[in-house]
């Protein structure tokens, strides 16, 4: 679904208050009581009040009367749970007005945004249950009791893992965008003046930037991480002038998308720490027809260096920043099956692959921009971020 910030300036604090009721009564009901609502919202107004406010909020499709229900009941939806979190980041002052849609993916929406100064960030929303349980409705022993509610549990503990992730990162001195705020399912990161690998058609030394991309494999190892996903749609490519010399152009891989990031003691880490050194060959065989004549980097060797010369375990960092053992296990049971649904979506990627380099196909379905050959300075005007819809009343 697209986020739609139309209605936030007609919404009152009793709506508000009510929306809240019923994102607190979801944590244990498929479907939430109205009673349960009134008690929860506590309206001056009473029952008529938060009857008012349900209508308004359901109008708008923030709540859903789910009919089947054998009693008078509302399940909150992902357009109510985006208002909710673009609520606290207004309060927060962290977001003050909403543009367009910059990325979309499986799982998550990429939104411009802009502060109160007009300083421009991005808005990641993740959406876990957009294609994760869309199909498979069963053997969810992960989740318990939680199947109302396992799509906003599950987005929302994605985001905790990957802000949590950015903050080591880039303590670390890590590429990566800075963190701003974490909300429920949302993320607020500062704007990237870059582009996706995957939109770059042709690089002046493809061997030079390989060896960046493997040397950040190694040197999140040396940290205790695997990425888990380092692949073209995850690597923005920044071009950088180089101070000495204005006319050369420097490009700085920046990383981005941690949720299914796993510590180098990880049951599968091997295959993971290989998965992502494949796909970097892999992809510079393809598209810059560059093999690297040097084996490796091995799974094996990168574990020798785990903590050496004093590199902090950020694995053991993120663990103990709250993100326990059954947040982790939760999460990656839902990303193993997001894999296992897209797993023929991506075969079938893959097959059409020399068709879309042609057609400068971004991968996403909607919002292209076709290739673009590196040497030039990359500007995002291009993509009509100044075109902001103030969203009044947040």
């Amino acid at each position: 679904m697209k986020l739609d910030t139309r209605a936030m300036r007609y919404l009152t604090p009793e709506d508000w208050r009510v929306l809240t009721a019923v994102e607190m009564g979801s944590k244990n009901h498929e479907i939430v009581p109205t009673p349960l609502i009134e008690k929860i919202a506590r309206l001056k107004g009473g029952a008529s009040g938060v009857h008012k406010s349900i209508s308004a909020l359901a109008k708008a499709g923030l709540i859903a009367r789910m009919k089947e229900a054998k009693y008078d009941g509302y399940r909150l939806g992902y357009g109510g749970l985006d208002y909710l979190a673009l609520h606290t980041h207004a309060a927060r002052k962290h977001v003050y007005s909403v543009g367009s849609r910059i990325g979309v993916g499986k799982e998550s929406d990429i939104m411009m945004v802009a502060d109160d100064k007009g300083t421009q960030k991005v808005l990641k929303i993740h959406r876990l249950g957009r294609i994760s349980f869309r199909t498979v409705k069963t053997n969810r022993d992960y989740l318990k009791n939680r199947q109302s509610a396992s799509w906003m549990y599950l987005s929302r503990l994605a985001a905790i893992k990957e802000y949590a992730f950015m903050q080591a990162l880039q303590e670390e001195g890590f590429p990566v965008p800075e963190p701003i705020a974490q909300s429920r399912h949302t993320i607020v990161m500062s704007l990237v003046d870059a582009l996706p690998m995957r939109q770059v058609s042709s690089v002046p030394d493809p061997a030079s930037l390989y060896a960046d991309l493997i040397g950040l494999i190694l040197r999140l190892a040396k940290h205790g991480l695997i990425h888990g996903d380092f692949n073209e749609f995850n690597i923005l490519i920044r071009e950088d002038r180089d101070e000495r010399d204005p006319d050369n152009i420097i490009l700085t891989p920046i990383l981005i998308d941690f949720p299914q990031m796993v510590s180098m003691d990880h049951q599968n880490a091997e295959m993971y720490f290989d998965r992502d050194v494949e796909c970097i060959k892999r992809f510079f065989s393809r598209r810059f027809h560059f093999t690297s004549t040097t084996p490796g980097p091995f799974f094996k060797d990168a574990k020798k260096t785990v903590g050496r010369d004093g590199a902090r375990r950020l694995d053991a960092a993120v663990e103990a920043s709250g993100f326990t053992k059954k947040m982790v296990k939760d999460l990656e049971a839902a990303i193993r099956e997001q894999q296992a649904n897209c797993k023929e979506d991506a075969h079938d990627s893959d097959d059409s692959e020399d068709d879309s380099e042609e057609e400068g196909d971004n991968g996403s379905g909607e919002d292209e921009q076709g290739e673009v050959v590196i040497g030039d300075h990359i500007s995002l005007e291009s993509e009509g971020l100044q075109k902001l819809t103030i969203s009044d009343g947040t």
